[in-house]
């Protein structure tokens, strides 16, 4: 790797640190998305990051559970790796799903405090169940928006 490249990794590395992610889950799908050719194995994965091979091989199987990278097919049985399009997307995806389950968690508390009785807690609540119900209504059309957009993109 060139110098700008090692920054632009160990910067990607920090982001998806911030993300709840790891930093060597970051470095490696930012390496994917800049090398060349587009797809590495295991063993250079491990070489060009500088961590051990069983980092990396723990962290590509969690990107590709993710939707974020995928495994290319080989003549070997060396497992090699690139970057999944849309893979953020899939990501976003996932999330939401866990923003629907909390909706439904906060319809089930609605319901455990009744009406009238605890108004200032039912409030609290109703807020956030609102504010969760608002982010999936906004979520689902940018989702669409994007694959429109990416698709006049390409």
């Amino acid at each position: 790797m060139e110098p700008p490249e090692i920054e632009f990794v160990n910067r990607m590395g920090l982001d998806m640190e911030r993300l709840g992610g790891t930093r060597t889950m970051g470095r490696l799908y930012a390496w994917l998305m800049i090398c060349d050719p587009p797809d590495r194995s295991l063993t250079d994965l491990a070489a060009e990051l500088g961590v051990s091979k069983t980092a990396v091989s723990t962290v590509a199987r969690q990107l590709e559970a993710g939707g974020m990278i995928e495994r290319v097919p080989t003549a070997s049985r060396e497992h090699r790796y690139q970057m999944t399009v849309g893979g953020w997307t899939q990501v976003m995806r996932v999330q939401l799903a866990g923003v629907r389950m909390s909706l439904d968690t906060l319809d089930f508390g609605l319901s455990v405090l009744g009406g009238e009785d605890l108004p200032e807690r039912r409030a609290r609540m109703a807020e956030t169940r609102e504010f969760f119900a608002f982010v999936l209504r906004d979520a689902d059309g940018m989702l669409q928006r994007w694959e429109e957009h990416r698709e006049k993109s390409s």
